[in-house]
């Protein structure tokens, strides 16, 4: 995808992205709430009509009607919220969705790998968020999809349905699927994702590995925390280390250096030498969460808020077109 732009009205809620995911890799889309994600993910989905730019799914255009129908049947869409008459129940839903597609997946297979076998008679009104979110994925992977676009996929969930979700991104990856997802669940974009984008007003400002990202963070770099008595020599410690050793507070301390296997067991043999307990000890990163804060915190107001359920952004669910 290329130049993506979206527009509504005078507002420019998607301004030039490009963007490129490859299969069996999984790309994290991150932004502030109105940031442009949701416009963003239904051009790529077909969904979204008024989109300038270049937009290539699986060699089709989703936006041409013909191309879109074929499409279809090789993308999977896990919306956040509704899609599933209230009354209905995973058990049917599944059913009815698999009988949308040539060569399904066993809706009873579904069931088990998402831990939906207890609820599996339960109307959809009746199911908890987490749930609810689970058995949208399991819709999502019915047609067995190339390409799977995730809307917050563990958003509610609690931590035994993110491990299922988890373990299904994971089984994607690994059979070559394609996995788009946005989250606002920044620890979990930078547990699952291969690659991320940042988007911010629109536009990408940022995108890399989770690896890549995190050494980017400005004023921010490995340090080692540890926990001793309060008035450590920090000067002469220093000095043994090869590194600035200050205390934080009181019988806390950090080491401003990576936590290399020399540098531990230099700082262990000195406490040990001076016959001091050790209490804790930790190497402290940066994390996905300070660079997306970094990033998105220049803006003077926030961004017009153009993406949501009951805003231009809002997609139902409904039999493949």
């Amino acid at each position: 995808m290329s130049g993506l732009v979206v527009r509504y009205g005078a507002v420019v809620a998607v301004d030039g992205i490009e963007l490129e995911a490859q299969p069996g890799q999984v790309v994290a889309l991150l932004g502030r709430n109105g940031a442009g994600k949701t416009s963003a993910v239904e051009a790529m989905e077909g969904y979204r009509g008024q989109a300038e730019g270049r937009i290539e799914i699986l060699g089709l255009d989703p936006r041409r009607a013909d191309q879109h129908r074929r499409l279809t049947r090789r993308m999977g869409v896990m919306l956040q919220r509704g899609g599933v008459y209230p009354a209905m129940n995973p058990a049917e839903a599944l059913d009815l969705f698999s009988r949308y597609y040539e060569d399904p997946v066993n809706p009873a297979e579904l069931i088990q790998r998402l831990d939906l076998g207890t609820v599996a008679g339960t109307p959809w009104r009746r199911l908890s968020g987490g749930e609810q979110q689970r058995l949208s994925l399991a819709l999502a992977l019915v047609g067995r999809p190339e390409v799977v676009f995730l809307d917050e996929p563990t958003a509610g969930v609690d931590p035994r349905g993110r491990l299922a979700i988890r373990e299904e991104i994971g089984a994607l990856r690994v059979a070559g699927v394609c996995v788009l997802l946005t989250t606002h669940e920044l620890p979990e974009a930078e547990r699952l994702a291969d690659r991320i984008v940042i988007i911010e007003r629109g536009q990408v400002v940022a995108a890399g590995t989770p690896a890549e990202l995190t050494a980017t963070a400005s004023g921010e770099a490995e340090v080692v925390r540890f926990g001793a008595p309060p008035g450590l020599d920090t000067a002469g410690l220093g000095l043994l280390l090869k590194a600035a050793v200050r205390e934080e507070s009181s019988g806390e301390y950090c080491v401003e250096a990576p936590g290399t296997p020399a540098l531990v067991a230099s700082l262990t043999a000195w406490l040990a030498e001076h016959e001091l307990p050790l209490t804790d000890l930790r190497v402290s990163r940066p994390r996905l969460e300070d660079v997306f804060l970094q990033l998105t915190a220049d803006s003077s107001s926030p961004p017009v808020a153009v993406d949501g359920p009951s805003g231009p952004g809002h997609r139902r669910r409904g039999r493949p077109r």
